[in-house]
């Protein structure tokens, strides 16, 4: 695979006991985004963090910051987690009646705007925002828990969806989420993923393994 597939840790999977550090030891070993999922209870099932910890974690990386906000509704957030540090916010096309009027908020801040699809929803969902969109996010499990496998079904929409990028006049960004591991980033690569959100494989075995995690990840 090619050096221009980034990298995004998620630091759902990280050891919550010490997060900065593992920010930082990611940071250290090669992360290009640091990938955080942003969980209510609601429209997911799990509940994780908030921008308070989105805040307190910004000094310990310079890196982009890749927000995923599983919230509904979410445009009561989208500020918060704007000013904690949010260089990407990423909404679900499925969580508000009005995903113009949020991606336009989103580009009000001055921040990437993302559109992410769970595995039940059409890559037509996006098409009408794709000239507001900096990211797309391809659900490739359900969203709410790590460990999950792979949906290889997933792959007709990043290959649908890489045709419409590849058609725009500016650069978007093709984020797959869900059952990464080396053999299933070939698959979303080879699709037409650019940007792989990885958990449980980036964090397995520790800190002194997170470089040799990312680079089996980019292919190397």
């Amino acid at each position: 695979m090619a050096e221009s597939v980034l990298i995004a840790p998620s630091i759902l999977s990280a050891d919550f006991a010490r997060l900065g550090e593992e920010v930082r030891a990611i940071d250290a070993a090669g992360a290009d985004y640091i990938h955080i999922d942003v969980m209510d209870g609601h429209f997911v099932p799990n509940l994780t963090i908030g921008p308070e910890v989105v805040k307190a974690l910004r000094p310990h990386s310079d890196k982009v910051f890749d927000v995923h906000l599983m919230v509904a509704p979410v445009d009561p957030f989208i500020d918060a987690f704007a000013e904690a540090g949010a260089d990407i916010v990423t909404v679900h096309a499925e969580a508000g009646p009005h995903l113009h009027r949020t991606l336009q908020r989103i580009a009000d801040l001055g921040r990437k705007a993302g559109v992410s699809l769970n595995p039940g929803t059409p890559a037509a969902a996006v098409e009408p925002v794709l000239d507001m969109v900096d990211l797309i996010l391809v659900m490739s499990v359900n969203p709410g828990f790590g460990g999950q496998s792979f949906i290889e079904s997933q792959l007709d929409k990043i290959r649908m969806l890489r045709d419409w990028i590849d058609a725009q006049s500016r650069p978007i960004d093709l984020e797959v989420d869900g059952g990464i591991n080396a053999d299933t980033a070939r698959q979303a690569v080879s699709a037409g993923a650019n940007v792989l959100v990885a958990g449980t494989s980036t964090f397995a075995g520790g800190p002194d393994r997170y470089a040799e995690n990312i680079r089996r990840l980019r292919g190397g």
